[in-house]
């Protein structure tokens, strides 16, 4: 384990320790990890050894080389109960915000337009479990900051057309990648952040003043009535988040004291010992 740095905010932590801290107040933790080995290649790899050999031995010659076949065009649409393609996603996303949501909604970062979260295949309806030739549906997910509610927009890959809406607010869905880095931004702006600063500075000798200088994960925040400052009591109907910062091939750095609201664009400090 690498060497902790006490200073500033408390301490510069390696590795994945940062992770097991204040998981009452969290959900929807995920943090980076490494891909598995894979564990199927190892009697195979004897044989295929023990043939080429073999047919050396025999053909006197050279083994030829292994071919790599590409992987096949994914296409622009689907069939069935197929993952969405690229195309397909983009697509329902684009007819999911019709003008009114595109006008009176808000992202993450002010601008028009609602944020968008994930686009995903929808259950296709009970009578269509056994048709092969069922619409392929994906469901659009959004969050409109202006009226802090998760917009779920149900969209016909065949016809085109957005099927069902659903609203609702004082849900909290896994944030994205855009709202975690928006979520840095607005802390490394605040004097709250001067201690993320200094240790960053620490590990890398640089001043930080970018999300993209760091690796960025984090949680959904709720608000636990008496366990923090009143700023954050709205927290779970905004959109708030606990962040886990990482220099990018260096330690991760604790800013679990600091919740980001990103409904109001504040920071708040929490006493958690």
């Amino acid at each position: 384990m690498r060497k902790i740095v006490h200073r500033h905010l408390g301490k510069v932590v390696a590795g994945a320790a940062i992770a097991v801290a204040g998981t009452a107040v969290m959900v929807g933790i995920t943090l980076p990890g490494t891909a598995g080995a894979d564990d199927t290649g190892g009697s195979n790899s004897g044989r295929s050894a023990q043939q080429a050999a073999q047919a050396q031995e025999q053909g006197g010659g050279a083994v030829p080389p292994g071919v790599v076949e590409g992987a096949p065009d994914e296409g622009d649409k689907g069939t069935g109960n197929d993952p969405l393609t690229d195309d397909e996603m983009d697509r329902a996303a684009k007819l999911a915000v019709n003008p009114q949501l595109r006008s009176a909604g808000e992202n993450v970062e002010g601008d028009r337009g609602p944020q968008r979260l994930g686009v995903d295949l929808a259950e296709p309806d009970a009578d269509e479990l056994d048709d092969a030739n069922a619409p392929r549906r994906a469901e659009v997910s959004f969050y409109d900051y202006k009226a802090d509610a998760l917009v779920t927009k149900t969209v016909n890959l065949d016809t085109g057309k957005v099927e069902q809406t659903s609203t609702e607010h004082g849900v909290q869905p896994p944030l994205s990648r855009a709202e975690y880095a928006e979520a840095a931004r607005i802390l490394i702006a605040d004097p709250l952040g001067a201690g993320m600063k200094a240790d960053y500075k620490d590990a890398t000798g640089k001043e930080l003043s970018s999300p993209d200088q760091l690796l960025l994960n984090g949680a959904v925040y709720r608000a636990t009535p008496g366990a923090q400052p009143a700023v954050l009591d709205q927290c779970g109907e905004h959109r708030c988040v606990r962040l886990f910062p990482k220099v990018k091939n260096g330690p991760w750095i604790d800013a679990r004291s600091f919740v980001i609201d990103l409904s109001a664009r504040k920071v708040a400090k929490l006493d958690i010992g």
